[in-house]
């Protein structure tokens, strides 16, 4: 990414939860690892699935989260500016649990998984950040599967 384009996503980035309690320099070199994209409305960004090979980082737009189970499509989150998903690929890679797709122009920081543990690497306090927010997300997907299970 150009250096003013890197400059330009360390405020953003210190807002982005997952990275608020960091440095500067951790935050320019998670923003010089990043990759900028975007999608236009209806576009998928991953597919329920396919295999992860990092995270999402929502920069402007709004997306939707849809899990397919057994054919029912199911919205289970909508997400915008400052949230992340695709975080659980940063640090394995198994599939996608779920299909990410723009509701409107949408545009993101990608960031994969071998740039993000090379800056772990260096910055182990990171994973330390990451733990609640997977935790949080694994803790819902159970409910949501609990709840799936008694209303059927």
């Amino acid at each position: 990414m150009p250096r003013d384009m890197t400059e330009a996503n360390v405020p953003f980035l210190r807002r982005v939860r997952l990275f608020s309690e960091l440095d500067d320099h951790t935050l320019r070199e998670i923003a010089n690892a990043a990759v900028e994209q975007g999608w236009e409305r209806g576009q998928e960004i991953v597919r329920q699935g396919d295999t992860g090979v990092g995270a999402f980082i929502i920069r402007s737009g709004k997306v939707e989260v849809v899990q397919d189970h057994a054919g029912a499509a199911e919205k289970i989150a909508e997400l915008g500016a400052g949230d992340v998903f695709g975080e659980m690929a940063l640090l394995d890679e198994f599939p996608r649990s779920a299909t990410v797709r723009a509701v409107e122009p949408t545009t993101c920081l990608q960031i994969t998984r071998w740039h993000f543990r090379g800056i772990l690497e260096s910055h182990p306090q990171i994973a330390l950040k990451l733990l609640p927010v997977l935790t949080k997300r694994v803790r819902a997907a159970e409910a949501h599967a609990h709840e799936a299970v008694a209303t059927h």
